[in-house]
């Protein structure tokens, strides 16, 4: 009784004959342990949201970039239309304003003599010469240099006259050499005209003629300017009464030098060339 008694106090359980709640406390540890490998590889995944994120800022980036292209191209669009749109209104303003003068006698001359110091008597003299003055610069510019050769044709008959009256025989002399020099610079102001005629297949006014014309027409001025000094010199009594009569044709042919001057300018403004 002693013997089995110590026996059985004494004796070590084999593995085999584990007592199954031990077993199952290790299956649980065990259980444990894999849940909590299983949570944390879980966290990991919950806690690593680059790939996911990073898709979806792609997606929402590429609309964004999609529509600010578009928008840019249709603010340049819509710049460029009105760009355009204000150099053909432009445009079409001044072929306006050009087919107005040239359709217009009272315009035509007005633009033209806009070039000149005497607008005023520039164009009351060319409109009196032809109430149907042809819209044509270079028409125009011809019928200035009529003027300038009445005008200078009337200061000669004035001094002529004024010779046959003078009693005074130095100032006699001064007047005659001075209705000399005025038929100088008429016959100067009728080259001028002259210039403008065209013959067959001729250019009607040409850079060459205007240089001509400009230098006959200053020749006829200082023509006037050396009748003046000559009366001066001999003190004659009616200077003053020649230098007033002289006034409008130095007017006119200042006008005429003027438009000559400008003559590249004027045609531009009708949309026009040198033909």
């Amino acid at each position: 009784m002693s013997k089995r008694l110590f026996t059985s106090l004494f004796q070590r359980p084999s593995p085999s004959s584990s007592s199954p709640p031990a077993q199952a406390k290790r299956e649980e540890t065990s259980d444990t342990s894999m849940e909590s490998i299983n949570v944390l590889k879980g966290y990991g995944k919950l806690n690593s949201p680059e790939a996911p994120i990073s898709q979806h800022h792609r997606a929402t980036k590429r609309p964004l970039i999609v529509a600010f292209t578009v928008s840019s191209i249709v603010l340049l669009t819509i710049a460029l239309g009105f760009l355009v749109g204000a150099l053909s209104r432009e445009s079409n303003t001044e072929e306006s304003q050009a087919q107005s003068l040239r359709s217009s006698s009272a315009q035509s001359i007005r633009a033209v003599c806009s070039v000149t110091q005497h607008q005023d008597s520039c164009f009351a003299s060319i409109s009196s010469l032809n109430s149907s003055v042809k819209p044509d610069p270079e028409a125009i510019f011809e019928l200035s240099l009529r003027v300038c050769v009445d005008e200078v044709s009337n200061a000669s008959l004035f001094v002529r006259d004024l010779v046959k009256n003078s009693n005074d025989a130095g100032s006699k002399g001064a007047l005659g050499d001075c209705a000399e020099q005025l038929e100088d610079a008429k016959s100067r102001l009728n080259d001028s005209v002259a210039a403008m005629d065209a013959g067959p297949g001729e250019m009607a006014l040409t850079e060459l003629k205007i240089s001509n014309i400009q230098t006959w027409v200053s020749a006829a001025m200082t023509d006037q300017e050396t009748c003046l000094e000559g009366l001066q010199e001999m003190g004659s009594t009616v200077l003053d009464e020649v230098r007033d009569r002289f006034t409008r044709p130095r007017e006119f042919m200042s006008n005429s030098l003027a438009i000559g001057a400008q003559m590249n300018a004027i045609l531009d403004k009708f949309d026009m060339g040198m033909h």
